[in-house]
């Protein structure tokens, strides 16, 4: 500054160059960099042989919206008479590009939150999880985002039909406590069946819904997923905690309804946490946010979930003459029942009952109970997991006797351990006579060696059946000795140690031994 500042009062080189103390060939550098417009200070930029392109490759980077590929454009610069290298062209269009996003970026405005207004949703892919027939099959989680309280609400299903997505909202709706003004989610075809002008054509079911619950509809813009990113960031942080991964060490789900305890789990743990934009946990904020939702009708919207059934006393509901069964608990109860595919859907509402079976847990609303593989009259689809006191095994077999002593001497011989319940079960299919007589003295050998001993003893005479008066002192002595339980022999009529008449198989014929 102060060589241009004296050349500046002086209008000489020579004369600055003395005032300042420096070259006159330092003055004159100075003044034709200022003049020129390049910085005086740092090191200067050298023409490039690229440059008198520029406004070419700009055009082209504002053409294709900032999209076009460097080799492209270096191709058409080597037919425009370019003799550089693709290296410099591949560098100038990267800074093209950067000026023209920085010139075009989108800016984004905070959502306006306000109690009671928004609800937003969105399907996210769930685990892998084994279906009616045992085979894993594909699930999809809803993911229900309040936008003023952060409330979350997460639920896992098979599939995103209309029916399942009405199930959904009616559950969301009945565990929040209430209805917003506005509900916000994707252009999903159980939603917007169209597009007309760029205006979203609504389901006419999806409306009816929305009628029904007194809430309004809305959908984003199409390939505009911003505008919901509430929804979106619940989806993803869902997926993060429970789509078994190797960042969160979660492993696979034996069963659907695991996949609901996971959920349960999830969204209480994340609603009764601090969030990090609102300072407040979102179940407190839940309360307050309750007084400006709409009071929700007392039955659920059943326009899409199909036809009531009753469940009989056998836990079944009788479908195109096929009889289906549900879980437990769901006698005399209605249902609805509904064909998606190849299966058939049976949906419950669980404020309806007046008794709520022990595996509901906090889940209100509509829910679905089973899903059956479609069937013809005569073949019923009966899932064994719906009866698990039934006397029969889900192979057929029979399941072992329930054990219950009731007297006192009863309680003493089953109380000596798990080998005095398997001996009980194992003799008394033998039909073992004097069978109290043999438990008390069980009892009193217990005493006398030891209760571990002596169950141990048990255990070994029940595999071995050897029921009789002394087998079980002479399996406690011979245990005594050390020796191992595999020396004993189980007591089988197809062997005996009596000496066979093999020797006597050709008497009376030729040659038979004098």
């Amino acid at each position: 500054m102060e060589i241009l500042e004296a050349f500046d009062a002086t209008g000489s080189a020579h004369s600055a160059a003395q005032l300042a103390g420096v070259d006159p060939k330092t003055v004159r550098r100075y003044v034709a960099a200022r003049d020129a417009g390049r910085p005086v200070m740092g090191p200067a930029r050298r023409p490039r042989m690229i440059d008198p392109y520029l406004p070419k490759v700009e055009e082209w980077v504002d053409r294709s919206c900032g999209k076009v590929r460097a080799d492209v454009v270096h191709e058409r610069l080597v037919a425009l008479g370019f003799t550089g290298t693709e290296r410099s062209t591949r560098r100038a269009v990267a800074q093209v590009k950067a000026a023209w996003r920085a010139g075009n970026r989108r800016t984004y405005r905070p959502w306006i939150t306000e109690p009671g207004l928004w609800l937003q949703f969105d399907w996210g892919e769930g685990p892998k999880v084994p279906g009616p027939d045992g085979q894993p099959r594909r699930t999809v989680l809803f993911c229900a985002w309040l936008a003023w309280s952060r409330f979350r609400v997460v639920i896992p299903a098979w599939d995103q039909t209309l029916a399942t997505l009405i199930a959904c909202l009616d559950a969301t709706l009945r565990r929040i406590g209430g209805a917003p003004t506005y509900v916000l989610t994707d252009n999903a075809r159980t939603v917007t069946v169209d597009h007309v002008a760029g205006v979203a054509v609504r389901h006419p079911q999806i409306v009816e819904a929305g009628r029904h619950y007194g809430l309004q509809v809305h959908t984003c813009v199409p390939f505009d997923p911003e505008s919901k990113g509430g929804a979106e960031n619940t989806v993803r942080i869902a997926k993060a905690d429970l789509v078994p991964t190797e960042a969160n060490l979660r492993s696979a789900y034996s069963s659907f309804a695991e996949l609901q305890g996971a959920c349960e789990d999830f969204c209480e743990s994340v609603n009764t946490r601090r969030h990090r934009e609102t300072g407040r946990v979102p179940a407190e904020m839940l309360a307050a946010e309750r007084q400006r939702l709409h009071p929700l009708p007392a039955a659920p919207h059943t326009a899409a979930l199909g036809q009531t059934r009753v469940v009989g006393t056998d836990q079944t509901v009788r479908f195109g003459s096929v009889r289906y069964s549900t879980p437990p608990g769901l006698v005399d109860a209605e249902v609805w029942c509904r064909v998606t595919g190849d299966e058939l859907v049976i949906v419950v509402d669980l404020d309806a009952l007046r008794v709520k079976p022990s595996w509901v847990g906090e889940r209100r609303g509509l829910v679905e109970v089973a899903r059956h593989r479609l069937s013809t009259p005569g073949s019923p689809r009966i899932d064994h997991a719906h009866y698990p006191d039934h006397p029969q095994d889900p192979d057929g077999a029979p399941r072992p006797p329930r054990i219950k002593p009731r007297s006192a001497a009863e309680a003493d011989f089953l109380a000596i351990g798990p080998g005095a319940r398997q001996w009980l079960i194992e003799a008394s299919a033998a039909g073992t006579v004097r069978i109290r007589a043999k438990m008390a003295a069980a009892v009193e050998l217990a005493t006398l060696v030891g209760t571990e001993q002596v169950d141990a003893a048990l255990g070994v005479a029940a595999a071995a059946g050897r029921f009789a008066e002394h087998d079980l002192a002479s399996i406690v002595t011979h245990r005594a000795t050390g020796a191992p339980s595999a020396d004993l022999v189980i007591a089988d009529e197809s062997y005996s140690a009596q000496p066979g008449t093999a020797a006597w198989a050709s008497f009376g014929t030729n040659g038979a031994p004098r």
